[in-house]
């Protein structure tokens, strides 16, 4: 059975589900700053297709990387980690 090659995933928390089979996720990540030695969070948005509109703002979700959708869309939700309550 052949692959599609290694795909690129992210964690990260759902910070808009107002469109129509899209959210905006937030990924964070840790960056340490060259002077001060100090560990600065980094985030940047991406907008992910969920086809069954089933994410909810505040969701922690993993994210696949996927061929493009739309003009700004290259990610796609694989699965809802845990849920906002």
């Amino acid at each position: 059975m052949s692959q599609r090659g290694n795909r690129k995933t992210q964690v990260g928390v759902v910070v808009s589900d107002k469109m129509d089979k899209t959210v905006v996720v937030r990924v964070s990540h840790l960056v340490k700053h060259p002077v001060y030695n100090k560990y600065i969070k980094r985030s940047v948005k991406y907008k992910a297709h969920d086809e069954a509109n089933s994410c909810k703002s505040g969701d922690r979700v993993l994210i696949v990387e996927t061929r493009p959708l739309s003009k700004d869309k290259r990610w796609r939700v694989r699965q809802i980690i845990d849920r906002f309550e």
